[in-house]
This record gives C-alpha cells, sequence and structure tokens, in this order.
C-alpha cells in the first residue's frame, strides 16, 4: 500500500467538479483508491463518497492507495491534487485572517455592463431583500414553480425487477443529462455544461447504487429506496462547514429526483404561462435552470440557495437577473402580482419590491423597456456588418471553444473566429488529445463557419489553466513562468502535433494560426520555422500565422514583429495584468486592473500604429472587446477586429453603427492623454 498526507490547493476545495477528476482519474487504474480527511473515510471512485467529506480549500487528506498499480495510480492522483484540478491554486486568491485560510472568490465579470442602478424610491415595507446571485433588473408578474410531488411506487413484490427498473431509469437519466449538456452548449454557456458531468458521475456512483440495490433487497420498491439513500447522502453534503461544499446537496437532490421521476412515470417540466413572468421557487435546479425559456423568464427569485449554487451560476451566464435567499413572504403573492427586481446595487444586496408606487413603476418598466428594445434591435440586426455612420468598417468576430460554441456564433452573427481557445480538447483530460482527435475538432468547426476566418490560438496553458497529465510543476508565479508558446517550445512534440492537425484541417474552410504568449523575437522563429518545416512535409498551403499581444515586450516591439507577421491579436486581459503588474484574478485589485488604464491604451495605440504602417491588421479578442464603454476609444485607435463573446455581438455591433471614425478617433486622443482609467471612464459617460 502506498498512503501520503496532502493539501488540496485550489480555491473552491473537493466540491462536484474537482471531485468527478478525481473520481475518473481513480477509476482509471485497478487500486483501490481512500481518502481521509476529519476522521471520515470515502471511497475514491466514488464521487458521493468523496463529496460527503466536506474537504475545503487548505485542508489535509490522507491518500492511501492499495493494488498493483497504485504507484503510478497515486502519482497521478497526487499530481492532479497538486495542480488543483485544473482551478485556481491557494497562492493566488487564499487570504489568511485569524489563522485560518479562507476562499476568496469573485463573481465572473458580465459580458455586457449590467444595467444603470436605480435608487428606486420605495417604502421600506414594500421591499424584500436577498443575495444578487446575477446583475439585472426585472419588471413583471410573478409565477410561482410548484415544486412537484413524486408519487412513490410501491414494491411489486419482484426484487429483480425493481432493481432492473432501476439501472433502467438510470441509463434514460443519463440520456437525458446529456440532451440537457448540449442544450446548454448550443444556448452559448458550454463552460457551465459540465454541471451536468458531475450530475451524470452523481447517478452512476457504484456506492451510491450499491446502497440502492442493497435496500431493495429488503423488499423495498425501486423508489422508495433510492430516495431514501439520495435523500440520506443530500442531507450529509448540506451539513458541511462550507458553504460552496454544502451547496452540492442540491446537485445530489436534482440528479437523484431526475431518477425518481422516471421510475415513477412522471415527467420534469416547467409548464409557463405565455407571457414574460419573474419566476418565484423555493429552490431552482440546474436541470430546471437549462429547460426554461429565456424569452418567458425575464427575472429569478429563489428563496433558498446561494450565489455559488450551480443554478446561480447558470442565471448569470443565461443573463437573467436572479436573487436569491429572498425572503418566504415572496411566495405568499398570488400568480400575476407584478413587482420590481432589482439586483443592480452595489454589494451582495439585491431587493424586490412588492408593490411598487405608480412612480417606481413607471421608471423600472422606461429603464427595462429601453434596455429591452435596444438589445432586441441589435440581435435583429446581428447580421448586418458594423460599420460606422461616416463608412468605416469594423469586423465583429467570436470567441469560441468549441464545435457547438462555433455553431452558436455563426448564428449569432460572427463574421469569423477572432480567437478559437484549443484549450477545450486539453483540459479535463489525462492524455494529450491525439493529432486525429484535433484535425477532426478543428475540421468540424471551420466547416461550421462556412468559410468565414477562424483564428485557431495554439494551446494557451499554465499560469491560471495547468492540465494534470504534463509535467508542470507548481510554480511561486505560474503567471511569469512556463505558460503559453513556451511552454509549448518546450515540448515542442505537442505543439509539432497541433501544427499538424491545423494544417491537415486547413482544406476544410479559412483556417489561421494565432501565437500566445510571445514576448521575444526568437520564439516567433523557432515557431514559424516548424511551420514551415510541417507545410513542406505535409505538402499543405501556407497559413497565416499572426501573434498575440499580451506581453507589454511584444508591444514597445510592434515594429519589428510587423513586417513579419500576418497579423496581431491584443489580448487585453494578460496585457493589462502585465503592464499593471496586477493579478487580474485577485479579488481586492480586480476594480484597478481595468484595460482602459492609459497604460494599457498607449501600447494598443503603439501596436496599430506599427501593424498599420506594415499593412498588416489588430484585432482585439480580450474582455475589453465587449466594453461598451471602451468600444468607441477601440475604434477610435484603429482597431480592425473585435472579438467577443456571441451573446456579445449584436450589441458590439450596433454600437459600431452609431459612431463616427472621426468622433471616436477625437475621443481615444483625449483618452491616451488622461492619467488614470477612471479620467478615461467619464469622457465615455
Amino acid at each position: 500500500m502506498k498512503q501520503g498526507n496532502l493539501i488540496i490547493q485550489n480555491v473552491t476545495g473537493l466540491h462536484a467538479r474537482p471531485a468527478r477528476l478525481f473520481v475518473d482519474a481513480a477509476k482509471k487504474f485497478t487500486a483501490s483508491v481512500q481518502i481521509k480527511h476529519a476522521g471520515r473515510i470515502a471511497n475514491g471512485k466514488s464521487m458521493i463518497s468523496m463529496l460527503t467529506l466536506g474537504v475545503e480549500c487548505g485542508a489535509e487528506i490522507t491518500m492511501l492507495v492499495d493494488g498493483s498499480d497504485e504507484v503510478s495510480a497515486y502519482a497521478a492522483l497526487e499530481k492532479l491534487i497538486q495542480e488543483g484540478f485544473g482551478e485556481t491554486l491557494v497562492n493566488k486568491n487564499i487570504a489568511v485572517q485569524n489563522g485560518a485560510i479562507t476562499a476568496v472568490t469573485s463573481a465572473a465579470p458580465a459580458v455586457l455592463a449590467p444595467p444603470t442602478v436605480m435608487p428606486l424610491s420605495t417604502p421600506v415595507f414594500h421591499l424584500v431583500e436577498g443575495v444578487i446571485a446575477a446583475p439585472g433588473i426585472a419588471i413583471g408578474g410573478v409565477f410561482k414553480l410548484q415544486e412537484t410531488t413524486v408519487v412513490l411506487a410501491a414494491f411489486s413484490g419482484d426484487v429483480d425487477a425493481e432493481q432492473h427498473a432501476l439501472r433502467n431509469a438510470i441509463l434514460q437519466a443519463g440520456d437525458q443529462l446529456t440532451q440537457l449538456r448540449n442544450q446548454l452548449i448550443i444556448s452559448g454557456v458550454s463552460n457551465d455544461a459540465a454541471i451536468f458531468d458531475a450530475h451524470q458521475e452523481i447517478i452512476t456512483d457504484p456506492d451510491l447504487i450499491s446502497e440502492v440495490m442493497t435496500q431493495i433487497a429488503t423488499q423495498q420498491s425501486a423508489a422508495t429506496a433510492w430516495k431514501w439513500v439520495t435523500d440520506k447522502h443530500a442531507a450529509a453534503v448540506r451539513q458541511l462547514s462550507d458553504p460552496l461544499l454544502a451547496a452540492r446537496a442540491a446537485d445530489i437532490q436534482d440528479a437523484g429526483k431526475r431518477v425518481l421521476m422516471l421510475l415513477s412515470g412522471q415527467s420534469k417540466n416547467i409548464d409557463l404561462p405565455d407571457m414574460p413572468v419573474i419566476l418565484l421557487a423555493k429552490e431552482l435546479s440546474p436541470s430546471d435552470m437549462a429547460v426554461i425559456d429565456r424569452n418567458k423568464v425575464i427575472g429569478i427569485c429563489i428563496a433558498e440557495g446561494g450565489p455559488t449554487a450551480h443554478a446561480s451560476i447558470l442565471a448569470r451566464s443565461l443573463g437573467i437577473p436572479a436573487i436569491v435567499s429572498a425572503d418566504a413572504k415572496l411566495h405568499t403573492l398570488p400568480n400575476g402580482t407584478r413587482i420590481i427586481l432589482n439586483a443592480t446595487a452595489p454589494g451582495l444586496s439585491g431587493t424586490v419590491d412588492l408593490c411598487p408606487t405608480p412612480a417606481a413603476l413607471a421608471e423600472a418598466e422606461a429603464a427595462q423597456q429601453a434596455w429591452q428594445a435596444r438589445r432586441q434591435r441589435a440581435t435583429q440586426a446581428a447580421h448586418m456588418s458594423a460599420t460606422t455612420l461616416d463608412g468605416h468598417r469594423v469586423e465583429v468576430v467570436a470567441n469560441i471553444g468549441s464545435v457547438a460554441d462555433a455553431k452558436a456564433a455563426f448564428v449569432a452573427g460572427a463574421e469569423g473566429v477572432g480567437l478559437l481557445r484549443t484549450e477545450f480538447l486539453f483540459m479535463d483530460s489525462t492524455v494529450a488529445p491525439s493529432e486525429q482527435t484535433q484535425f477532426e475538432a478543428y475540421r468540424d468547426i471551420l466547416q461550421a463557419m462556412a468559410d468565414t476566418p477562424v483564428i485557431i490560438r495554439t494551446l494557451d496553458i499554465g499560469g491560471d489553466k495547468p492540465v494534470t497529465y504534463l509535467d508542470m510543476p507548481v510554480e511561486k508565479n505560474p503567471f511569469l513562468g512556463e505558460r503559453g508558446i513556451r511552454l509549448c517550445l518546450n515540448r515542442p512534440d505537442i505543439l509539432r502535433t497541433q501544427l499538424r492537425a491545423i494544417l491537415r484541417a486547413a482544406e476544410f474552410g479559412c483556417a489561421q494560426i494565432m501565437i500566445p504568449m510571445i514576448a521575444d523575437f526568437a520564439e516567433w522563429r523557432a515557431v514559424r520555422a516548424m511551420l514551415t518545416e510541417l507545410q513542406t512535409e505535409l505538402n499543405a498551403p501556407a497559413v497565416a500565422l499572426g501573434i498575440m499581444i499580451e506581453v507589454p515586450s511584444a508591444a514597445v516591439m510592434a515594429d519589428i514583429f510587423a513586417p513579419e507577421v500576418a497579423f496581431f491579436s491584443i489580448g487585453t486581459n494578460d496585457l493589462t495584468q502585465y503592464v499593471l503588474a496586477m493579478d487580474r484574478q485577485h479579488p481586492s485589485l480586480a476594480s484597478k486592473a481595468d484595460g482602459l488604464h492609459p497604460a494599457v491604451l498607449r501600447l494598443i495605440a503603439q501596436t496599430v500604429e506599427a501593424a498599420h504602417k506594415a499593412g498588416k491588421w489588430v484585432g482585439v479578442c480580450g474582455e475589453l472587446g465587449s466594453d461598451l464603454q471602451a468600444l468607441p476609444i477601440l475604434v477610435g485607435l484603429g482597431v480592425d477586429e473585435l472579438s467577443v463573446n456571441s451573446a456579445a455581438i449584436g450589441l458590439v455591433k450596433a454600437n459600431v453603427r452609431e459612431l463616427h471614425l472621426s468622433d471616436a478617433k477625437a475621443l481615444a486622443h483625449r483618452a491616451l492623454a488622461c492619467a488614470t482609467a477612471a479620467d478615461v471612464r467619464k469622457l465615455t459617460i
């Protein structure tokens, strides 16, 4: 037996996704795996067993591995833990208070700015407070989601038949979860679709199924046994001290209820009235969130849950204003009662106006109507070009990370892909993707984009994106370490395989290649030489090769790079981080790490000037491209292409069409002369 003590270093601890990755990795070995923590022991090949340990960030665990392949199993699992399961590591987002380690988290930035904060002048007794889960404002009639009561079938008298029914229900539930996952991907929220991978792991958990089968053998129906066992495990997880881990009890119940309803012959549908509503619920599951009609649900208010629950995460991704942990008196309102849900205030607290005054209602309705009308017009015109009032065209393309993203981007009006993040092929895997696997993915994406340009970024891992199967030691400062092209040049087989796959796929569309994290001209030469060699070897046509400008040295030397490269694409997230020496994921620095800082804008201007002098084009593929305040400045600086998330395409194009290039140039000139990012933002108000 091999055993040792390890520290959990990722900020979220062993919640659903890391637990699933651990279990998936453990199942690849024949050796048994056990985890000890706080006097409890779990089966390392059982997700539910792992979740009930309640392992938080900074906690110590003991791992015991026993079997013929115990050495290799221990090494693989140890590496997975040490690298934080692909999440942010403890040394970046952990605060120590009174000697205790506390995870510090921050909400994901919205694609578009939320509506302006509305200081509604409403009497206090009309207001109900809650916690903001997703920003925005909604005005409309309420619709109360009634919890479905499941009628448990009685024992049939045949143990084998009951166990067979359970196995069939689990298989059907698995198919439904796959459909829900695909539905989210098609909706443009592929990052959150992994929630249903975790649900899949729950319902197929070997310990859970074994326990249910044992209960059935005592003359219980499959439905009764399943409910009893899943309720027991959900209760155990709910009692954990860490709120993020405790919130995973809802996932056990949601996944469990899916199987239970199949066993009982009931459906899990949400029938909404034929009008926009604010959905009220005691709780809302990820399954509910995945199937709600976004054209009908304009707001969500939940009595239970918190901002870290999966329903909250999905509400943010789907752009639906939401408040959780709201006063239960909300649920005494009759259906159709008109309320105002205000989730735009600074901080965590949001309010629901149960009885809005005519003045407050009129003010809120005006704000909502204006925002919705603008967004609707932008969506309808999303396939029109983004051309300024004085005839200057800006290309608007998409940032994507999967084949499904490509299809959604094309439908949303993207004129191409400005950034294909190829990490989706490498992350959450225990082996590197083969050349054939990569070729097929790139080919499918190129075909989905129907001959529009697709810029494929070579593997950009390291820093905040480690990969478990590579020999990547934990670094004290990973953002300044081996990441991006530095890592790939040190592991040329990975880069060579990826370039071969891209060159093979290029015949199926308009592929271009982009190199991340270029800091030195020698790096550029090395990649170009490898690509030229492979083109000759494969007898492949030439493919445009450009670089990302995200390291200050590349921006400063843009005039040296410009004659050589096909294009520049500015990664404003990392460029801002490196220029200002601020970790863009640090919670207390997030508001200061602003891409509209004059120092960042000056490097963008310098890059554009060098590129245009050499006859090359410049794109922006960072979050600044979808910042509507930054938009006129970027256009004024001469940026030729904006690559944004699919949901932002319509509004970005609409805003470009309202600009005069001459005015944008004048604004950009004033912005370059400002002293702070705050001063720049004042110019655009």
